[in-house]
């Protein structure tokens, strides 16, 4: 491994120096690309998994050829992970690039990304082995995820040199290392806000961010209910957030939780992250909070707390609800985009 490589950024100010991988030691340790060795794939290209001689073990993004917007990702990524150090984001360990390859090498992460455990029941199949891990990981774990996630965006906008907006922030690009500590992934799509849009962007992150926290604690992906007669119905989008505000606004918000942990959570906690999960994605930017507030809130017991206003997917009229399913008597629904 060579000491250091120049990258330049988007600006052509944005010079960055990291450790530059010979091509022979990535091929080497994922087995030469090997098929088994495939973590995931995207637009971008294929995750690999490797083990270097010295015997840590990495993984390794290596972007495909023929993605353009893969270039685009390279090079924000790699200008962008270099310049932030933080225990909630994924560690960049290097970069290879290679008559025509352009990797990316990161931290392997041994226990995979969030959604392998709290969506357990939509994996399918009979993997006990799965199931017995989703009901081991209470909610003391989960909780303790929650405050990660929101500390590493809280360094994002704030405390970094850089004021970042991270943008597709969802359970797959949170991932777990051994102690099950969150780590931020997947820097591609975030971009360095201007001080003009920096509260509106920031606010984007904040819901997207209330999203994740409702799907950890119901354990249910936010797009996941279709219709078969509406395959479009706006209710099938963001049905575990519609599900949250409607069962908050009758005080029955613990019937929210995914019921793997009903008997080990702290209840005032649930709460808290519901209730917090729903001023996230309130309709107006403006009415959503800080991230410094949406840290004081999750980690104050006795904080008290806004009440919520209606959220950016909101069900005129009457919606019946029946424990796991919805029945619709809604005459119209707007559509307000999570801006």
């Amino acid at each position: 491994m060579s000491p250091i490589h120049s990258i330049v950024g988007e600006s052509q100010k944005e010079e960055v120096d990291v450790p530059l991988f010979e091509l022979a030691t990535i091929a080497n340790a994922t087995n030469y690309f090997s098929q088994a060795n495939v973590l995931g794939e995207g637009g971008f290209g294929h995750v690999y998994k490797g083990q270097l001689l010295s015997g840590q073990e990495i993984a390794v993004k290596k972007v495909s050829k023929n993605s353009k917007q893969g270039a685009e990702e390279f090079r924000s990524e790699v200008v962008l992970i270099a310049k932030l150090q933080h225990r909630n984001l994924e560690g960049l360990l290097g970069i290879c690039i290679q008559v025509e390859e352009r990797m990316l090498i990161y931290e392997y992460m041994a226990n995979k990304s969030l959604d392998y455990f709290i969506f357990v029941s939509y994996r399918g199949g009979n993997d006990v082995q799965i199931i017995l891990e989703a009901h081991y990981w209470a909610w003391k774990e989960r909780f303790n995820v929650v405050l990660g996630i929101a500390r590493g965006v809280l360094y994002l906008h704030q405390d970094s040199k850089l004021h970042i907006v991270r943008r597709d922030l969802k359970p797959s690009n949170i991932l777990l290392d051994t102690k099950l500590n969150a780590k931020i992934s997947d820097f591609g799509l975030a971009r360095i806000s201007g001080d003009d849009q920096e509260g509106k962007t920031k606010r984007s992150d904040i819901f997207s961010l209330g999203m994740l926290l409702l799907e950890i604690v119901s354990g249910k992906r936010n797009r996941t209910f279709t219709d078969s007669d509406h395959s479009h119905n706006l209710i099938g989008h963001y049905i575990v957030m519609i599900r949250a505000w409607m069962l908050w606004s009758e005080a029955r918000a613990l019937e929210l939780m995914d019921t793997c942990f009903v008997d080990l959570c702290v209840e005032s906690q649930v709460l808290r992250c519901i209730q917090v999960g729903v001023l996230c994605v309130q309709k107006l930017t403006e009415d959503r909070p800080a991230m410094s507030s949406v840290i004081f809130m999750l980690e104050s017991e006795g904080a008290v707390l806004a009440q919520p206003k209606q959220p950016g997917f909101f069900i005129e009229r009457s919606f019946g609800m029946e424990k796991e399913h919805y029945t619709e008597n809604a005459l119209s629904i707007t559509e307000l985009e999570a801006r």
